[in-house]
């Protein structure tokens, strides 16, 4: 009996130092945070959608890719932003860190004949970094190339507007297209990884990249 209870421990000893020493295969981003709310002087009256950008290594394992907020009016104060704080819960699985998730964000309010158009496109990358962080994102609509399509786009009620908004997340999108600031959004993330660096992965900083670069930019291999 001794000898049968010394030989499963032994062998479950073993079992468990060649597990602990197993690299993993992947690795984990759990974002959680909220959007928190935006500012558009010129309109009230505003909600806003959500969805996720990234690479083909990576793939969400629980939470939601997309989401819609309530309406909004203006705060009365001197101050006049939109408060949503619409959460945001969603893990990422990958195998390396090229096509780091972007959260793309589209607002929409009434126009003067109450027809639902869009106020502003953005997008920023998910921060690199564990911990709490805090971004603030500026917003772009499509524009009319003409003053005649202007108005006409006005005075039928149809704005400019992309097929995919996911468009955003890409720098050639934007690049084919002429856009007008309009706004700003702000954004709060907690975010937690696991296992980057056991796959030989390090965030040199907490940089925000520019549409369109690479986020392996800001990693580099510890190996």
């Amino acid at each position: 009996g001794n000898v049968t209870a010394f030989l499963f421990l032994f062998t479950f000893i073993q079992f468990s130092s060649v597990a602990m020493s197993v690299t993993p295969s992947v690795f984990l981003i759990m974002v959680s945070g909220q959007i928190e709310g935006a500012d558009f002087p010129e309109f009230d009256d505003l909600y806003c959608k959500y969805s996720f950008v990234y690479g083909h290594d990576w793939a969400p394992v629980s939470g939601l890719e997309e989401g819609i907020s309530q309406i909004t009016s203006k705060n009365r104060d001197g101050q006049q932003n939109f408060v949503w704080n619409f959460p945001i819960d969603i893990t990422f699985k990958s195998t390396n860190p090229y096509g780091w998730p972007q959260i793309v964000v589209c607002v929409y309010g009434p126009d003067v004949f109450g027809n639902d158009v869009v106020r502003g496109y953005g997008a920023v990358h998910i921060p690199f970094l564990p911990g709490r962080h805090k971004r603030t994102v500026p917003m772009f609509v499509p524009e009319s190339a003409s003053r005649l399509q202007k108005f006409t786009s006005w005075f039928m009620g149809r704005h400019p507007e992309f097929t995919d908004p996911k468009v955003v997340a890409q720098g050639e999108g934007r690049e084919v297209a002429r856009v007008r600031s309009q706004g700003f959004v702000t954004l709060s993330f907690n975010i937690i990884t696991k296992d980057l660096k056991k796959l030989g992965y390090e965030a040199s900083s907490q940089l925000h990249i520019p549409s369109g670069a690479s986020a392996t930019d800001s990693f580099h291999k510890t190996l």
